[in-house]
């Protein structure tokens, strides 16, 4: 079944550590994407999801505009992040881990989230849930390396997804089929 990231109801944050005594917390706004979910067969599920480098918001004006600089992000020149899963994983129960290549700052990595499936809902159409977090080093996709940064930030970043999805429309699906 394929589904269609409800982007108002779903959320992408961040949080790493800062001069090793805090953590600096942030989220983008801006999500779209498509997963399918075979619960029969974890193994054929997926997903595709790309998340705009610009929306990043930290609830600071200045550091928002200094992470999107080319210091950073450079959401100029890379201007979207994307995750396109290679290989799904039930690990018992409702847990997952979903492997794939995500796509940051030009630089394709394979990262693992731990997944947590929570099921279907018919309440306001099909929905679907996930909650998925990981844990990346910023270091390895050349984020912040300058000398300043490594002074006061840490390399490894957690990022956490709590995502809600929509049940595409049948013909929508078959399309999709066909086009894979």
């Amino acid at each position: 079944m394929i589904w269609e990231i409800d982007s108002t109801h779903s959320h992408v944050s961040f949080a790493i550590r800062v001069m090793s005594i805090s953590t600096t917390r942030g989220h983008f706004h801006a999500l779209r994407g498509r997963l399918s979910i075979d619960e029969q067969n974890p193994a054929n599920s997926w997903v595709d999801a790309q998340v705009e480098a610009a929306s990043i918001d930290t609830r600071n004006k200045l550091r928002d505009a200094h992470l999107r600089s080319a210091a950073f992000f450079d959401v100029k020149q890379y201007s979207t992040i994307t995750f396109k899963s290679t290989h799904v994983e039930h690990v018992g129960g409702q847990n997952y881990q979903v492997t794939g290549n995500l796509t940051l700052h030009g630089v394709t990595r394979p990262v693992t989230f731990d997944v947590t499936y929570r099921g279907q809902s018919s309440m306001m159409g099909m929905r679907t849930g996930l909650r998925a977090s990981a844990t990346i080093n910023r270091n390895d996709f050349s984020i912040g390396r300058g000398a300043a940064v490594r002074l006061v930030a840490s390399s490894m970043v957690t990022i956490e997804v709590d995502l809600e999805a929509v049940q595409q429309a049948v013909e929508m699906q078959e399309a999709a089929a066909t086009a894979e």
